[in-house]
């Protein structure tokens, strides 16, 4: 038992010494996209004052928690560019802007949804893709590690799994969320919905891919239904297009088109065919 322990010992001590990881950014990545978004929305707020100088303050204290995650991983990432916070802190009025319109979408399509203050406090589906707009500017930046630590809170709080990588459009919409996975490479266009359970996801998973893109791209205006898969990162999915629950996808389509769950493809007619597409709760 005792030369077990002595070599459980060594084993750990120079595995340590060896990188010393800083244990507390992974509690304080969650704290810290959750001020974020406290300072943008007062439904996720501990505290609210409405005055010009309380905001101010709180500006402050976001880009001060930022370079502080930034020291943390410091020696781990010895490259990263000390403007990032700074720059970050002037990114936040479009990621404002592009969140308030992701909200006005998820109510607009759906029904059961009274009003936006309720999509914003309620609506897992929100809540990630909130979080995917945070990490994806950190990510973009070059901010290393903690984007990906955010969405992986998002993940483990709502169901849904975007990549920070991802590029996402405006007034984009997830309904109900558990189970949407979006890759690294996918990109996504203006005013584009998915229903739970879709996946944009890789055809082929090969680490020699890494810098390849992998993952589907849906034009502007496409419509995905529940537990629909689209993968591979030629695929893409033309404007407009209308992609039923649980259909299998591995080639592009035109625009215009809808895709039955036993993935037919025809052009798009009238709203009043597409009932056996639709999978709604």
């Amino acid at each position: 038992m005792d030369a077990s322990y002595d070599r459980l010992l060594a084993l750990l001590l120079e595995s340590r010494q060896r990188q010393c990881f800083p244990s507390e950014i992974a509690t304080a990545a969650p704290e810290f996209v959750k001020q974020v978004l406290g300072l943008l929305f007062p439904h996720f707020a501990d505290r609210l004052e409405c005055t010009a100088s309380a905001i101010r303050r709180d500006v402050i204290a976001v880009e001060a928690n930022l370079v502080r995650l930034q020291g943390l991983l410091k020696t781990l990432y010895p490259d990263t560019e000390e403007s990032i916070p700074q720059r970050f802190i002037t990114e936040l009025p479009d990621i404002y802007a592009a969140l308030r319109q992701d909200a006005d979408a998820i109510f607009e399509a759906d029904p059961a949804a009274r009003n936006v203050d309720e999509v914003i406090l309620t609506y897992p589906g929100f809540y990630a893709i909130a979080i995917f707009r945070v990490a994806h500017s950190l990510h973009r930046l070059g901010f290393p590690l903690l984007p990906r630590l955010l969405t992986e809170f998002a993940h483990q709080r709502t169901g849904v799994d975007i990549h920070p990588g991802a590029t996402i459009g405006r007034r984009f919409a997830i309904d109900h969320g558990t189970g949407v996975v979006i890759g690294e490479t996918t990109v996504i266009g203006e005013r584009v919905k998915l229903y739970q359970g879709v996946t944009l996801g890789a055809l082929v998973v090969q680490k020699s891919l890494a810098n390849s893109k992998r993952h589907p791209t849906l034009e502007d205006d496409v419509v995905v239904y529940a537990n629909a898969t689209i993968l591979g990162g030629d695929t893409v999915v033309g404007r407009g297009s209308i992609i039923a629950g649980n259909a299998w996808l591995t080639q592009s389509v035109p625009p215009q088109s809808v895709v039955t769950r036993r993935t037919e493809v025809r052009q798009r007619g009238s709203d009043s065919d597409l009932g056996e597409l639709e999978f709604h709760i």
